[in-house]
């Protein structure tokens, strides 16, 4: 009796020590030249072009892209509906023959996908899925699913930019298996200071919307408690009252708490106001009180030209100092 008592409270420890963050995330494999890579929409409707542009490059760095069934539908803002869009994204994650899955655009609509989908479905063969914007929604499923994903320009970049384009390789070597370092000018808010923890973020209105979902959120203080964080948010035309109040509501969740170092990325499409200059004026009234590294202006964002792939879930370093900024990942 004794014994068995003692199994199941060692079996309820490895449980809770797994749920604390004790669990390492699992990396998808590296892509190899001749791979195939689906390009889907789960959100909002791309423009007619951009799949198979998209398509050309990544045929042009080798792999062989397929492109799913409802990428160009249309349901109201939407590519397809609910069980179009989630029926390409099922396709892309269990044909095991696919070793990525590339996003057309963002917009809306990619949380409504996440109903029906299970853990088992994002971990069944892992692979990368790469996107930004409202596509944050699938990178905080994989995150909670156990894998990590890939914040970067997507199928309209992609096409448009090319396959020699600087910031698309940046992307391609990802894919590949090479993990980045960036290295960035300092910002005069800058808090300086070291931080080592795992990536987590995005567009911060998609993964505020999404807070406090029972499985899906991958900023609720269960899943980040007992990891170190590095969080990074970024956002485009949304005025700095509402991203003043997103960003309370991350401190009332104990978000910033729990967080080991903050990368503020760049907001695009708002207007300065209440006597701020700039949305990281606003910001760092909040954010420099937490005494850990801050950087601001990195280049995470809804400009293209200012995008560096993010790797959701994997451990880096985030060093802050008055000459610049680093950020190296890590296996």
């Amino acid at each position: 009796m004794i014994r068995r008592l003692f199994l199941a409270v060692m079996i309820l420890c490895v449980s809770m020590s797994a749920l604390a963050g004790g669990k390492k995330l699992i990396m998808p494999p590296a892509l190899k030249t001749g791979d195939k890579i689906a390009i889907i929409s789960p959100a909002s409707t791309p423009g007619d072009k951009n799949p198979e542009r998209a398509a050309a490059t990544l045929r042009a760095w080798g792999f062989v892209p397929v492109i799913g069934q409802h990428a160009l539908s249309k349901c109201h803002s939407y590519a397809g509906t609910i069980d179009e869009r989630c029926a390409d994204l099922r396709w892309a994650l269990e044909d095991p023959e696919i070793k990525a899955i590339v996003c057309t655009r963002g917009g809306y609509g990619s949380s409504m996908l996440l109903d029906p989908m299970t853990y088992k479905d994002f971990k069944r063969h892992p692979k990368w899925i790469v996107g930004y914007s409202d596509i944050t929604a699938l990178h905080s499923a994989m995150v909670c699913s156990g894998l990590m994903s890939i914040h970067a320009n997507m199928g309209g970049a992609l096409g448009e930019r090319g396959a020699t384009d600087s910031i698309n390789l940046m992307l391609h070597d990802v894919l590949m298996g090479k993990l980045p370092s960036y290295k960035v000018p300092s910002h005069p808010l800058n808090k300086v200071g070291t931080a080592k923890g795992i990536v987590l973020g995005g567009n911060m209105a998609v993964f505020t919307n999404i807070g406090g979902s029972k499985e899906w959120d991958f900023l609720d203080r269960d899943n980040i408690r007992g990891k170190d964080i590095i969080l990074f948010f970024e956002d485009v035309s949304e005025s700095m009252p509402r991203v003043n109040s997103m960003l309370q509501q991350l401190r009332l969740k104990g978000v910033l708490d729990h967080v080991k170092g903050i990368i503020v990325g760049r907001f695009t499409e708002y207007e300065p106001r209440d006597g701020y200059e700039d949305m990281n004026e606003m910001l760092s009234e909040t954010l420099n009180n937490y005494g850990i590294p801050v950087c601001y202006d990195f280049p995470a964002s809804h400009d293209e030209n200012w995008n560096y792939p993010m790797i959701e879930g994997c451990p880096a370093t985030l060093e802050v100092t008055s000459a610049g900024v680093t950020l190296t990942y890590h296996r």
